[in-house]
């Protein structure tokens, strides 16, 4: 099932999430709706606070390679970005919450994260360029983090329009959102 994604200004994603266990209701389906929510909106990441639930969970699915090879794809519980290491680089970031606004965005490109994955089986891996990236942009979200905290201040101030405009949903998208100021006319 496709899920609304929260967009900008909603509360929740500036919330830091919570850890959830194995019993957190109805889980499995949960992870399948977050994908299908993912894949219709064209993205290669999605965090529960976008769809309006502040615990810590996050997928990624990079999607195939150049070649057709399958790209990264995993679902992360209780994450825990435990080393960021080499330079950091810049990329051009966007966000399903933001539409519409890229901005570039520094990132170190080498990362040891633990998690517990879908089936609660607990890794700790070492991942690299951009695989590395989304998990730590996802990783944000459960934070309560967005890329746009990561602008300089002037920057976000030119932006403060736009993101005021998607905060009331004035904005025009090709899935399903909640806008938190949205204009509730009769």
């Amino acid at each position: 099932m496709k899920l609304p994604i929260v967009a900008y200004g909603d509360p929740v994603l500036k919330k830091v999430g919570t850890d959830i266990d194995k019993d957190y209701p109805e889980l499995k389906q949960l992870i399948s709706d977050m994908f299908d929510t993912m894949y219709y909106a064209n993205g290669v990441g999605l965090a529960a606070p976008q769809i309006g639930l502040p615990i810590r969970l996050f997928i990624v699915d990079t999607g195939e390679d150049e070649d057709g090879k399958p790209g990264y794809k995993k679902v992360f519980i209780n994450a825990e970005i435990v080393e960021e290491t080499g330079e950091a680089w810049s990329f051009n970031e966007g966000c399903l919450s933001i539409p519409d606004i890229r901005e570039n965005i520094m990132r170190k490109p080498n990362i040891k994260i633990t998690y517990f994955d879908e089936n609660w089986v607990e890794h700790t891996d070492d991942v690299d360029g951009m695989p590395a990236r989304v998990i730590q942009h996802e990783y944000d979200h459960i934070e309560g983090k967005l890329f746009t905290d990561k602008v300089s201040v002037l920057r976000k101030t030119m932006l403060k329009s736009k993101l005021d405009a998607i905060s009331k949903g004035n904005i025009k998208t090709d899935y399903k959102m909640k806008f938190p100021n949205k204009s509730k006319k009769r």
